[in-house]
């Protein structure tokens, strides 16, 4: 196995913890350990979000990048006689990248493992062989014999269901595949940029925030932004990656280890167009690969963000990844490095003015 460097640690400890929307404790215990050294103060929200501030300059404009906390995943709804469990998706899944995979059910008493089944095909008409099974006709099999024994596990209707799969470093090592990409990608970013400006001079007060509940309707980043009261705003978050067998450019044109994608539209934000252009200004200027691209049935937390208050100049800036909202997913160092290093480069030239200019004109 690969010697896992400072940085790979940290994206094993971010991915490797367990955290659905209402249940993001784990990953936000891992963030504030990571982030903590590079603030002032590290806070939360009312709903848990994690909000960690460094002020380059008291008075300065209040810069959030902000990735969420949450994964999507599962929770326990009924136990049945026979010790097997009914669930419900939290945060959007396909079926059919589900059946036959392994997942966690976290308990008060600890890790239960279980595996999603459902009726095998050998015992289905030829017609119903050739149909995706629907997420309601499924269930997790803990290999319990009874409901009593499991609850004597700890097993009770609303613990969360996490997907099971182990931080792995590839043969290609910039090639990196974990569960959670999507969102702790955008964690270990805000927690890199603010790493990144530690001892810089830069005229902002900076929030790095880990938001919870994004996969059900970006629900923390507007408590979050209701606190912090930002005047600039980045959601970092995945992105579509169109590299793979069989997509067109005109379906995702981004490529992994192309540069970070800044979105210039998705169903959630229309990005802001002065921020835009400063952003690939910036990124222009040092030679900072990039990619346009847009998502049309998806949003970011910078659909919240732009929302909040009078409006926040918002952007969403992301990293392309492969297989996203499965078990395990699939992006580019090259493009973790350079989104940490775009956004910190960026800050440094957010002065008041330049935000004034970004905002009003």
């Amino acid at each position: 196995m690969t010697k896992l460097d400072e940085t790979l640690l940290m994206l094993k400890e971010l991915t490797d913890a367990k955290g659905i929307p209402g249940n993001e404790r784990e990953p936000r215990e891992v963030m504030k350990k990571y982030i903590a050294p590079f603030s002032d103060e590290v806070t939360t929200d009312g709903l848990g979000s994690l909000i960690a501030k460094k002020v380059g300059k008291e008075g300065g404009p209040k810069i959030v990048v902000a990735g969420h906390l949450d994964e999507v995943g599962f929770m326990v709804t009924q136990i049945d006689d026979k010790g097997f469990l009914r669930f419900q998706t939290v945060g959007g899944w396909w079926s059919q990248v589900m059946l036959a995979q392994r997942v966690t059910v976290v308990t008060n008493k600890g890790g239960v493992t279980g595996v999603i089944g459902s009726k095998p095909p050998h015992i289905l008409s030829p017609e119903a062989r050739k149909k995706p099974v629907e997420i309601k006709d499924m269930f997790i099999d803990i290999g319990a014999s009874s409901r009593e024994e499991a609850q004597e596990w700890g097993v009770k209707p609303g613990d969360m269901v996490v997907p099971y799969f182990e931080f792995t470093v590839m043969n290609n090592e910039k090639m990196l595949l974990a569960k959670a990409w999507d969102n702790r990608i955008g964690c270990a970013i805000a927690i890199d940029v603010l790493k990144q400006l530690k001892g810089e001079n830069h005229e902002n007060i900076v929030y790095g925030v880990g938001n919870v509940q994004e996969e059900v309707g970006l629900r923390g980043a507007k408590t979050a932004s209701y606190k912090i009261k930002p005047d600039i705003g980045f959601a970092v978050d995945v992105g579509i990656a169109g590299d793979t067998p069989g997509i067109s450019e005109k379906e995702a044109m981004s490529k992994m280890g192309k540069g970070p994608q800044i979105l210039l539209y998705d169903a959630s934000m229309v990005s802001h167009k002065g921020l835009r252009d400063f952003v690939t200004g910036v990124a222009d200027e040092l030679n900072i690969p990039y990619q346009f691209d847009l998502v049309a049935g998806g949003g970011t937390d910078a659909g919240s963000i732009h929302l909040s208050h009078e409006g926040v100049p918002s952007l969403a800036i992301s990293v392309a990844t492969r297989y996203i909202h499965s078990h395990a997913a699939m992006l580019h160092r090259d493009d973790y490095d350079n989104a940490v290093k775009l956004i910190a480069e960026v800050i440094k030239r957010l002065d008041a003015e330049t935000v004034n200019k970004i905002t009003y004109e």
